[in-house]
């Protein structure tokens, strides 16, 4: 079964935007007021820039709004719907998030795959999935890009890029301290400090403590409380120097720990028949008979090196060195249950079995880890504001990972496999304003990038991988100001990703696949606009791309593999809206809304569904029981993510405040695999925030009641469909306290 065309409960929530839009702008227009909306800077195009003035779809999270997401002890895959048209999951837990952009993202769970959003931290590209979880904190400002962004960032982008600045040292004396208190043991320490050792050296030092108590059941073993915790530690320590105005140096050193809870996977909680959690589920409750109730850990540390040379014509000379290792171990119970046919089970069978049938077809536990991951990257470039109407830049970019992956099944010896992938790059971008209102901005880059598989250890002889490929990407754009209050703009935009080899499946006597590399071209047009003496800020964009020789991950079906495929081609079309809307000068409301149509267009292309027959395949199938998956969507491509936060402050003496805030988001229809079944999706779920609390003193002292997912819903968040109907969910409800002391 396919649809075509937009839903008509997203028609309904349009339209339901459509008018509080006109509202909330009409409220705005006759409200009492004395402030604007803060502007907001970015460096979408590496140099500092209004968001309103950049040729390009960005969003950027900062201050409060950014925090209180994180305030339950969530992790990154917390800015998941947050943003339009970012959406963020993983099947390994706190580790190894994966990230999608306008439906454009990898599901493959392995610790080599390739994802095509890129997350970089304070200029450095964390390439990665392990990496790509570093914990969050001290940050001065996200930002996502939507769309390719290979001209000035490369390193697999044709999704787009999540990235994250940290809060630098400054010769004044400032920091603070958060403590948390929240259910099942939540608790969160984190505090920054900086300042001025000198006239030429500042500091500044970072950290984050977190923690939560085992809370999950283990109905098997008759354990209470023994699994779904964790505590994990970061820290980060900047150093500045500035001898003179023409030069100056930052050095990064950062590092992280984590002990915990990998994937909690629920046994026949799904279905049948039906998608959504059925009566099995059972939150505080597993069935776990093997996996030693899924422990997971990780240590990791880093560091960068920014030199900045300012040279004559108002010339700065850039170099970024980084240096960054990490090693990780999951295990995990992954069919979620017990009582296989050849080993009947002792005791009631897991949830979603009848007394005395099969519980499970057979026992899956699996263990991966990361050996010594080290990456190396280095950037220098040249950037030159040459006259009033000239920017440009140029630069050059080298990249050197290698890990490996240990991956056993424990039915047959673990398995060793190495990735090494080196990559270099040069590249080019010019903006020029024709006149005062007409900016045209180009670029264009090149990239080589050679990856290496090495089977160290395995049950079967496998030869040593390679590839490799160079491509020039592009992207061209023009900014129109229309007037002071509104811009418009339009991008067509050229990116692609290297080509990649997938091995996981030699630990289960198969053989490594790869893909060839993907290139996509995506056109987008949009408006950027600053309405009621800034106390509006609405921005929005529609776009169109095409994916040629698309990498798609074929994961599960009756083998359980994990096969790299290409798609003839892929399409994407939707749109993208975020709103500011200062209604009164302590009533701030911010909306945003996406939409994205994906299909997979290829008539040959056919995957393996479910197996054993476990779910209700909706494609149909050719005579060897494979799914023809040709117009299907993306998987884990929402079809729309609708946000909307409100905060009212009401003032009180000296200079103090008592406020509500509230955040929620939306998530349309989400297929899990490539091929559609009636079980392995999820559709309009939402979680809600909020925070009630008062500030003392400007702000020099808060103390918060907060709650994440306040309405405990229980939504699906991923499925395993080799085995049985098995299912993982989002973080429960967590209700705390906090208190927060800044230094200003």
């Amino acid at each position: 079964m396919r649809t075509t065309g937009v839903s008509p409960g997203l028609r309904a929530r349009g339209c339901a935007l459509g008018l509080l839009l006109a509202t909330l702008v009409g409220s705005v227009q006759s409200a009492y007021a004395q402030e604007a909306l803060e502007e907001v800077l970015v460096t979408a195009q590496r140099r500092s820039e209004r968001m309103q003035d950049v040729p390009i779809s960005v969003a950027a999270l900062e201050g409060e709004r950014l925090t209180s997401m994180f305030e339950g002890g969530e992790d990154i895959r917390a800015l998941a719907t947050r943003v339009p048209s970012l959406y963020a999951e993983s099947s390994n837990g706190r580790l190894a998030p994966r990230f999608y952009i306008r439906g454009l993202g990898n599901s493959d769970f392995d610790l080599a795959a390739s994802q095509p959003v890129s997350v970089i931290v304070d200029e450095v590209v964390l390439e990665n999935v392990i990496l790509k979880s570093f914990p969050l904190f001290d940050l001065d400002r996200v930002e996502v890009l939507r769309g390719p962004q290979g001209t000035l960032f490369g390193r697999n982008t044709p999704a787009g890029i999540v990235k994250f600045d940290t809060k630098k040292p400054s010769q004044k004396l400032d920091g603070d301290l958060t403590l948390s208190l929240a259910e099942l043991g939540t608790e969160t320490i984190q505090g920054a400090v900086g300042g001025g050792l000198s006239d030429t050296v500042s500091v500044r030092v970072s950290g984050l403590y977190h923690e939560r108590n085992d809370w999950i059941n283990n109905g098997f073993t008759g354990q209470d409380n023994a699994l779904g915790g964790f505590h994990e530690y970061a820290y980060r320590g900047q150093l500045l120097f500035e001898p003179s105005d023409s030069f100056s140096a930052l050095l990064n050193l950062h590092g992280r720990s984590i002990d915990g809870t990998a994937s909690i996977f629920r046994a026949n909680v799904l279905g049948p028949g039906s998608h959504g959690f059925n009566s099995n589920f059972d939150r505080k409750t597993v069935y776990f008979d093997q996996g030693n109730n899924n422990p997971q850990s990780a240590r990791g540390h880093g560091g960068s090196l920014k030199l900045d040379f300012k040279m004559g014509g108002n010339s700065t000379l850039t170099s970024v060195s980084a240096y960054e290792t990490t090693s990780s171990r999951s295990l995990g119970d992954i069919d979620g249950g017990f009582g296989a046919d050849f080993a009947p089970p002792v005791g009631p069978c897991p949830p979603g079995s009848t007394p005395g049938s099969t519980c499970i077809p057979f026992p899956s536990v699996t263990q991966d880890g990361i050996d010594d991951l080290d990456q190396f990257t280095q950037e220098i470039r040249v950037a030159s504001q040459a006259n009033d109407q000239l920017f440009w830049q140029a630069g050059a970019y080298y990249f050197d990972s290698k890990f490996s992956v240990t991956t056993n099944p424990f039915f047959v010896a673990a398995t060793t496999l190495t990735h090494e992938n080196t990559a270099w790059a040069a590249f080019g971008h010019v903006s020029y304003d024709i006149n005062d209102a007409l900016t045209l901005t180009g670029g264009a880059r090149y990239t080589n990038d050679s990856k290496d598989l090495t089977v160290q250890v395995s049950p079967i002889p496998t030869a040593p991988q390679h590839v490799s490929d160079s491509k020039v990407s592009w992207d061209l754009s023009a900014l129109y100001k229309v007037n002071d209050q509104v811009n418009v703009y339009g991008r067509l935009a050229n990116g692609f990703r290297a080509p990649t080899i997938q091995g996981r499946d030699v630990a289960f006597f198969g053989s490594p696949s790869i893909a060839k590399s993907e290139t996509i071209t995506s056109v987008e047009a949009g408006f950027k606009s600053e309405l009621a003496n800034k106390r509006v800020r609405l921005n929005g964009s529609v776009y169109y791309y095409e994916i040629k020789d698309q990498q798609l991950s074929a994961i599960g079906g009756g083998g359980n593999f994990v096969r790299l495929v290409n798609a003839d081609k892929g399409t994407g079309a939707g749109f993208d809206l975020d709103g500011e809307f200062l209604l009164t000068e302590r009533f701030l409301v911010t909306l945003g809304l996406s939409y994205s149509d994906t299909k997979i267009k290829d008539k040959v292309l056919r995957v393996p569904p479910c197996g054993s027959g476990l779910c209700t395949v909706l494609d149909p199938l050719d005579a060897n029981g494979n799914a023809i998956i040709d117009g299907n969507s993306f998987p884990q491509a929402p079809e729309y993510i609708a946000s909307v936060t409100a905060r009212y402050g009401i003032p009180m003496a000296n200079n103090s405040e008592f406020f509500l805030e509230t955040d929620w988001a939306f998530q349309g229809k989400t297929r899990f695999f490539i091929y559609e079944s009636a079980e392995f999706f999820s559709d309009n779920t939402f979680e809600g925030g909020a925070r009630i609390g008062y500030t003392y003193d400007g702000g020099k002292w808060e103390v918060a009641l907060f709650g994440r997912n306040i309405t405990d819903e229980e939504n699906v968040k991923g499925g395993i469909d080799f085995n049985n109907l098995t299912g993982f969910d989002n973080e429960p409800r967590v209700v705390g306290v906090s208190v927060t002391a800044q230094m200003r």
